[in-house]
């Protein structure tokens, strides 16, 4: 699932499933009520109009209506599919939701420098220990074995 504000940032996440009570509560979380929400014709979205200003763009008439489309978070997709086919080629169910934040730090920083995407990154992880077994599912997130 993805949200992108217009001139702003991307927020994505994996979700279990993309019916209206899962997609819901994560528009409400990040979207502040009787704000503009544009979204494509999907049934899961028909409910936003009682909190949202819900504009539709049904992909089967048109792609654009003047200010009303989904471009935005289309080209995120377009960008997540082409580093998974084109870079990493193969990725684990396990591990997508790296590969999610992963792209999205990527669009959130795209104007910035690459000296200060590198700063921004070593921030984000600075005390922080991902351990080989989390990494690659032997172990829970969040526990921690003393030596």
């Amino acid at each position: 699932m993805g949200l992108l504000e217009r001139n702003g940032e991307v927020r994505a996440r994996l979700v279990a499933n993309v019916q209206m009570n899962t997609l819901q509560p994560q528009v409400e979380l990040h979207i502040e009520q009787g704000s503009n929400v544009y979204t494509d014709a999907y049934v899961s979205y028909k409910q936003l109009d009682q909190q949202y200003i819900h504009n539709v763009i049904n992909h089967a008439v048109e792609y654009v209506r003047g200010n009303v489309h989904t471009n935005g978070i289309e080209n995120f997709w377009a960008l997540l599919k082409r580093s998974i086919k084109g870079i990493y080629v193969s990725v684990e169910p396990f591990h997508l939701f790296r590969y999610v934040d992963e792209q999205s730090f990527r669009f959130n920083t795209r104007k910035a420098t690459d000296a200060d995407r590198s700063i921004q990154a070593s921030l984000a992880i600075t005390g922080k220990r991902l351990t080989f077994d989390e990494l690659t599912g032997k172990e829970p997130a969040g526990y921690q074995t003393t030596h």
